[in-house]
């Protein structure tokens, strides 16, 4: 198994949050990564989605809670991932 990679989030007002991130990908101009909070095993799983302008330093994600745009998202990560199903 590759060592995946580990990231911080920073929320303003909050104790940092790290994530292990599984897949990323890009579809409609937008980069989307597939998160989960344990690096081994079955965890809590995230799609989160880039909200930020082309040129900024830093990154802005938000959770991807739209019911067509989580589905068809979590589709493109099933077929990159074999071992991966989101229910």
């Amino acid at each position: 198994m590759k060592k995946l990679e580990k990231i911080v989030f920073h929320l303003e007002g909050e104790e940092p949050v790290e994530f292990f991130v599984l897949e990323q990908t890009r579809i409609g101009g937008f980069h989307y990564i597939l998160v989960t909070d344990f690096e081994e095993g079955d965890g809590e799983a995230l799609i989160l989605k880039d909200i930020s302008k082309d040129g900024e330093e830093e990154s802005v994600y938000t959770i991807v809670s739209e019911d067509e745009e989580l589905h068809a998202v979590a589709g493109v990560f099933e077929n990159m991932l074999e071992d991966v199903k989101f229910v």
